[in-house]
């Protein structure tokens, strides 16, 4: 790119902080709405039980919505990549509402699905509306969807580092995007801003004191990422299967969360699992702070996968920081590492291997957890991300420049 004259680069920069303010408003705001929407469905879930036996009906109500007037958005996070790639037309304003109002649905009745998704579609379909408002060009509309993606992440969890890398990095593995920095960074600061101006505030998790720099933390911290890697990998895999499987057996796409939702609500009030129903933030807690049944991280993992599978709308980073986590509270007596820092490890490696998104992923947890994480953080979210082998949650992610290959036969990028 051609060095900009010193005034020239002023008004650019004065433009993209103009803009990028102007998403960051929009999306702060909008996560706010939501993540206040959110806490009181799931109070309401917590007090009143028996809703769980209103999921068949609510699935079939969100299916119902989207196949009539939601199929232009059904494609999510992946519909907004898939713009950021190859810009067609700007993406229709109702993405907004139909993602909030069906999350906030699934999460009141207890789907297990996460808030990212939510916050991410909303951030990117608030700011491509001003792609008509000042006429923007598609290099810069691509621009502004990410800073969309950036400030939708950061509001909705607080990290507002981490929100801007992942705007750049989830797009292709292995790539940045550069021009997109200033943006995508401003974006995220002033949406996080925004949204606790609002009143809303995010879950505190504490790491706990960390072992000092040795080979055997060192070692035992790579074999756990190990584990965060390929859990992953299964639950992308999972998922993508589990999807495609409904979609072939099931044609009329309101049935799909109507008879997974049936099933979903019989495990959880005969088996009595309502820790892993809706966000699950209450044992997510509890994984920093005493040990857990060992399978949790496998039972959250399959009521997730049962729920997007099915249909039900939210997002999957949660769930798998709930399913890292109590992964880590698993592995740590195993490896001799402390309890609560194997979890904090665990929060952001599966997420880092599933997305594809390990600087991102080092980054928030030293946002959330410290700087003094993150050394191990970067660690365990580099060999997860490695480890997770070429699929991620995101199929419309393209493979930049690719991991190393496993076998001969590996894909060649991500599903």
């Amino acid at each position: 790119m051609p060095q900009l004259p010193r005034l020239s680069l002023l008004r650019h920069v004065a433009r993209w902080l103009l803009l990028a303010s102007l998403v960051a408003v929009l999306a702060g705001s909008a996560s706010a709405l939501f993540l206040i929407a959110l806490d009181r469905a799931t109070a309401l879930r917590e007090a009143q039980r028996w809703l769980i036996w209103g999921l068949p009906a609510a699935g079939f109500c969100v299916g119902w919505v989207y196949l009539k007037l939601g199929r232009e958005v059904e494609g999510g996070n992946n519909l907004l990549i898939d713009e950021i790639h190859d810009p067609k037309r700007v993406v229709p304003l109702r993405m907004a509402p139909l993602i909030l109002a069906s999350t906030v649905g699934s999460h009141l009745f207890g789907a297990s699905v996460g808030r990212e998704g939510t916050a991410v579609q909303m951030g990117g379909a608030l700011a491509d509306q001003l792609t008509r408002l000042f006429r923007l060009q598609a290099e810069d509309r691509r621009v502004l969807l990410m800073a969309g993606i950036s400030a939708g992440f950061a509001s909705v969890f607080g990290t507002p580092l981490a929100g801007a890398l992942f705007g750049l990095e989830v797009l292709v593995v292995g790539r940045l995007r550069h021009d997109a920095l200033l943006p995508c960074l401003v974006a995220a600061v002033v949406a996080d801003r925004v949204t606790a101006a609002w009143g809303v505030h995010h879950a505190h998790y504490a790491a706990g004191a960390l072992p000092a720099m040795a080979p055997w933390p060192l070692l035992a911290v790579l074999l756990a990422a190990i584990a965060f890697g390929l859990a992953g990998r299964v639950f992308a895999g999972l998922t993508h299967a589990g999807q495609a499987l409904m979609k072939r057996h099931i044609a009329y796409a309101p049935l799909r969360p109507l008879l997974g939702g049936a099933v979903i609500a019989a495990v959880v009030w005969g088996s009595d699992a309502w820790r892993y129903a809706g966000l699950g933030l209450p044992t997510l807690a509890e994984a920093f702070q005493q040990p857990l049944p060992p399978w949790d991280f496998a039972a959250k993992l399959l009521l997730t996968v049962a729920s997007l599978a099915s249909g039900f709308k939210g997002g999957e980073v949660t769930p798998l920081f709930f399913i890292g986590a109590t992964l880590g509270n698993a592995l740590a007596p195993l490896l001799g590492l402390p309890l609560p820092m194997l979890a904090a490890l665990g929060f952001v490696a599966v997420f880092a291997g599933a997305a594809n998104t390990p600087l991102a992923c080092t980054l928030m947890a030293m946002e959330l957890f410290g700087a003094e994480i993150g050394v191990y953080a970067g660690l365990a979210c580099v060999v997860s991300y490695l480890g997770s082998g070429h699929t991620g949650i995101y199929h419309a992610q393209r493979a930049g420049h690719a991991k190393p290959r496993h076998r001969p036969d590996d894909g060649a990028g991500p599903g």
